[in-house]
């Protein structure tokens, strides 16, 4: 969700950077919806992704032909962090310049948990500002809050309606927040998010959604929802209610981040970064000044183990901190294996430590420019949430009109 206003104070991406990939990696099964009176029962599809990349993909996108589209955004809770940074916003400067893109703040979905009232509005033009100051373009992108556009929640009520119960029940991030919540603390807004999550990706006609291992269900469960909606619906029963049949919603593909995208922990590195982790140690914050980078890599996990290496089962935190530093050094893993391969921490963690300073100095500096601005912002995400209206008013429609509701007359 973001866009690149000073593309040229980055440096993210080169000529050895992995592409992204799409269907290529995926298993598809059929699995069955269930019967409806007087309906036969039909299939859809459910993706499982095989997260691991291990060649560049060329894309297939050429200058004259129709850009296909990918949609993607990050909620407005906690400090965005270097795993958002690495494993998601970074890659949007690629694909914008690739696809249509949409990058939205998912403020709706940052309120399925207890939150601070007083800090969403604040949080939430902050990332936007994030956004534009790792690199998002808004000549290339739509950058917009989620809850400018009326039609995610409209869509998700109509998705509801749809989806069965035991497709939610079965989702394991509600298992898990759940049970760490409590029944007290646990709102009816934990089980249904991922319909709203569907309604973000069906509501654009998405071609392509970036997952990672933790949106992989998510995704499947759109993917079988776009299905089940264009049977229950679509075809000859919406043309006969004036539409133009066929599919009403696109059936989107995972489009897989390059290797090493995914950041862990620097307090544990089988654990995936986090902003809900309750150690800040534990993280790389975007803003985070000079002084504290240096104290969190001092201080952060390392092993005993001489030398250094990629890919030992036996040191997660090595690998973390390696891929970290191919990352944000642009350098090839190659080139990092062969650097650093005689290294021990000691000479190694300074070397990081300026690595990161350096690539996140441009960042910063750009985002302090932006909120000085608010004027600015703030027109950014209104004609952001302009241009995702018209496409996303344009599918509500459809569906209504699919489902059979009678339109007021203008």
């Amino acid at each position: 969700m973001g866009r690149a206003m000073l593309s040229h104070i980055l440096s993210i991406s080169n000529a050895a950077a992995p592409r992204f990939t799409t269907s290529t990696p995926c298993r598809i099964r059929p699995t069955r919806f269930m019967k409806t009176s007087g309906q036969s029962s039909s299939q859809s599809f459910a993706c499982f992704c095989s997260m691991a990349v291990s060649e560049p993909a060329v894309s297939e996108q050429t200058s004259s032909s129709l850009k296909k589209r990918v949609v993607s955004g990050v909620q407005p809770t906690g400090s965005i962090h270097l795993g958002n940074y690495l494993g998601a916003i970074k890659n949007w400067i690629e694909l914008q310049n690739q696809y249509d893109t949409l990058f939205f703040i998912v403020d709706l979905h940052a309120i399925t948990l207890l939150y601070d009232a007083q800090q969403l509005s604040k949080a939430t033009k902050e990332t936007a500002a994030i956004y534009l100051a790792c690199g998002v373009d808004v000549s290339k992108a739509s950058v917009f809050v989620q809850s400018h556009v009326p039609a995610h929640v409209e869509l998700m009520w109509l998705l509801s309606s749809a989806t069965p119960i035991g497709w939610l029940n079965k989702m394991i991030q509600f298992k898990e927040k759940s049970r760490k919540a409590g029944d007290e603390n646990v709102g009816v807004a934990l089980l249904t998010y991922p319909v709203l999550m569907a309604s973000d990706i069906l509501l654009y006609q998405s071609d392509f959604v970036p997952v990672g291992d933790d949106q992989k269900q998510h995704l499947e469960l759109t993917r079988e929802l776009a299905e089940r909606v264009n049977y229950l619906y679509g075809g000859r029963k919406w043309k006969k209610l004036g539409g133009r049949g066929g599919a009403i919603f696109k059936v989107p593909e995972p489009l897989i981040p390059p290797a090493g995208a995914r950041v862990m922990s620097l307090t544990d590195g089988l654990s995936k970064m986090s902003k809900s982790a309750p150690s800040d140690q534990s993280r790389i914050n975007l803003l985070d000044p000079k002084d504290v980078i240096a104290n969190k890599i001092k201080r952060c996990k390392t092993d005993s183990f001489s030398g250094l290496e990629f890919d030992n089962p036996e040191r997660p935190e090595c690998n973390n901190l390696l891929s970290v530093y191919q990352l944000v050094s642009g350098k090839t893993k190659q080139e990092v294996a062969e650097e650093c391969k005689d290294m021990n921490w000691g000479a190694f963690k300074p070397v990081l430590t300026d690595a990161l300073i350096d690539h996140l100095h441009p960042i910063q500096v750009r985002y302090e420019e932006i909120m000085s601005d608010a004027n600015y912002l703030d027109t950014v995400l209104a004609e952001g949430a302009r241009r995702a209206a018209e496409i996303a008013d344009s599918t509500l429609q459809n569906v209504y009109q699919a489902m059979g509701f009678l339109r007021q007359r203008t």
